[in-house]
């Protein structure tokens, strides 16, 4: 590997925290405004890409506690599971249900399966993106 630019990683690093929130944001906000699991997925990708043109394959495996396709393992049984749980309960294909509770510090929290759909495209769309950020810099690295 070449050379490393000081403004470049720097430049990543301040980015990257913020791209992250944004996608998060994005995910949570998803069926009351643009955004959810695939678009907030989307840019939790590039916050992964631009971390790999920073700092290479280690610092990309050093993000995720987890190897990347598991996260798409798990994103992919989410989703599937969700749309799969409707039919089995009786109900259309992609039925949603929602569920309430109150939370002490936040009030009442309302939780829908459409969230926990998006959660699971989230998963599949960063999980198969930095799956292939890692097969890709494991042919360069050797």
């Amino acid at each position: 590997m070449g050379e490393r630019s000081l403004i470049f990683d720097t430049t990543v690093r301040l980015v990257f925290d913020a791209a992250v929130v944004l996608s998060l944001f994005m995910l949570f906000a998803g069926h009351n405004q643009p955004g959810g699991g695939f678009v907030g997925g989307l840019v939790g990708a590039a916050a992964m890409s631009l971390r790999y043109l920073a700092g290479g394959l280690d610092e990309l495996r050093s993000l995720l506690p987890v190897r990347p396709w598991t996260l798409l393992s798990i994103g992919l049984l989410l989703a599937a599971g969700t749309a799969a749980t409707s039919v089995v309960t009786g109900g259309p294909m992609l039925e949603h249900a929602a569920w309430g509770a109150e939370v002490v510090a936040l009030g009442h929290v309302s939780v829908t399966s459409a969230l926990v759909f998006d959660t699971g495209v989230y998963l599949v769309v960063v999980g198969l993106m930095t799956t292939v950020l890692e097969a890709l810099g494991d042919e360069v690295d050797r």
